[in-house]
């Protein structure tokens, strides 16, 4: 017996259709039909939005697919990816999700193995971006540039300089992007950032943030580029190197990726996790718009292996309002917020965002106080209440239908990606740094402003 195939039928298609058949509506009649929305429904085909899922592996087969096929006004119509294999895995696992949930074959999922291809499809209204680190601001650029709504996942960029270019794209277009940093859409955080806010800590004095540790590893010999995979674009704009498994990812399952170990494609656990709880500290220090002025610290680095991420670290920070932010290793997984009346600890608790997330110094609690009363207190109707999401892709979803500002916008992920980018750029220079939040400079130091970039292979460039 042969599949029942669904026919995709697009936003635009299905608008265009509507309006020829008003029109011959009115030359028939000679005067309008007003159909009510009822008569279609909230997830006609006029409303749903059409998903393409831009990388396909760990992060996107646990978390943002899962995050948007779980709504009826969304439905994921495109997959792409540059190995094949993933790409054909991706369309099965979709496929095998809406023949479930419809009760009846479906095998409606359109397959990609250039980004650029998928971003050329009309059909497609936005698109989920979950590639390594290096891909994010150059195909987010490119999907503003055409049209399309956007969810990255975080960091949003490689360099200071990409972010800037990616929120000054995403700014011209109009375009909704949201940042995956998902920490924003839960209770926890909001809450912390609102008790912080408002002042049940008295004046903030200093921020503490731990994150998990990635070990090294040992040198990995050169092996055959798989049949399946375009290992040229996959490096992208970072310079040519050998292929090896472990540098990119595993070709059997879908565990953590090597390069998520290797500083060629992001910088480590400092953006990894730093991305995250940076952007949460952020949001209760009132600083989502700027960064720190001064930073220093040091750092460990593998000095043998494939995988050259930053081992232990401690870092600083100074703000302009006087708030001492430390980031390390050495610290619960979490941020702690400490004031002259007390302090507050917020984490995901045991939650994670997929099965083989790193290991790390795990918190008691997602949320501690050095008082208890302090975590029940009711934010009041006069205080300052903070922007709330009940979920990060569902957030997405309802602001492209209203055209709102997401709860993780674009330039508040770019302005903690950059703290983290400034804080890696001190674990390389071992030295004092001194940031310019305004002009997106250091101050009289030319070494350090050579490291807001990097060179990019053609012809992986930033789309001007």
């Amino acid at each position: 017996m042969s599949e029942e195939k669904t026919p995709q039928v697009s936003r635009r298609n299905f608008l265009e259709a509507s309006a020829k058949a008003a029109v011959a509506t009115i030359a028939f009649s000679g005067f309008p039909t007003i159909v009510p929305a009822s008569v279609f429904g909230k997830n006609a085909p006029s409303n749903r939005i059409n998903i393409g899922a831009i990388g396909t592996g760990r992060i996107s087969r646990g978390h943002d697919m899962p995050g948007v096929w779980q709504y009826d006004q969304a439905q994921i119509m495109a997959v792409c990816d540059l190995d094949t294999k993933r790409a054909e895995d991706a369309k099965m696992l979709v496929n095998d999700y809406y023949s479930k949930k419809n009760g009846k074959p479906f095998d409606g999922v359109k397959v990609y193995h250039d980004y650029q291809s998928l971003l050329q499809n009309k059909d497609v209204d936005a698109v989920l971006i979950s590639t390594p680190d290096h891909w994010h601001a150059l195909i987010g650029m490119a999907a503003v540039k055409a049209g399309k709504d956007v969810y990255c996942q975080k960091p949003t960029s490689l360099t200071i300089a990409e972010g800037r270019a990616l929120s000054d794209a995403v700014k011209k277009t109009g375009r909704i992007f949201q940042i995956g940093s998902q920490q924003r859409s839960t209770s926890q955080f909001r809450y912390a950032a609102e008790l912080v806010r408002n002042g049940r800590i008295g004046k903030l004095k200093t921020v503490y943030i731990g994150l998990p540790g990635d070990p090294s590893g040992d040198e990995e010999p050169p092996m055959p580029v798989p049949k399946n995979l375009n290992y040229d674009m996959w490096l992208g704009s970072t310079p040519e190197v050998y292929y090896t498994e472990k540098r990119v990812h595993p070709q059997q399952g879908y565990d953590r990726p090597g390069w998520l170990r290797c500083e060629q494609f992001g910088a480590g656990m400092i953006t990894g996790w730093g991305s995250h709880h940076v952007d949460c500290a952020h949001w209760a220090m009132d600083t989502e718009h700027t960064g720190p002025i001064e930073v220093w610290g040091t750092a460990e680095f593998p000095k043998k292996g494939l995988w050259n991420v930053h081992g232990p670290f401690k870092t600083e920070g100074l703000y302009a309002n006087g708030v001492h932010m430390i980031i390390s290793d050495s610290f619960p997984n979490g941020i702690k917020f400490e004031g002259t009346d007390g302090w507050i600890f917020v984490s995901r608790g045991d939650a994670k965002a997929t099965a083989s997330d790193p290991a790390s110094i795990q918190a008691a609690k997602a949320l501690d106080a050095s008082d208890p009363k302090l975590i029940q207190s009711v934010i009041g109707p006069n205080e300052i209440h903070l922007y709330e999401s009940k979920e990060h892709h569902g957030n997405w979803l309802e602001c492209i239908k209203s055209r709102k500002p997401p709860i993780a916008p674009v330039e508040v992920g770019h302005r903690s990606c950059s703290t983290c980018l400034i804080h890696h750029i001190v674990m390389k220079l071992q030295r004092k740094v001194y940031w310019d939040p305004a002009k997106e400079r250091f101050k009289n130091d030319d070494e350090a402003n050579s490291m807001l970039s990097r060179p990019q292979r053609k012809p992986y460039t930033m789309i001007g």
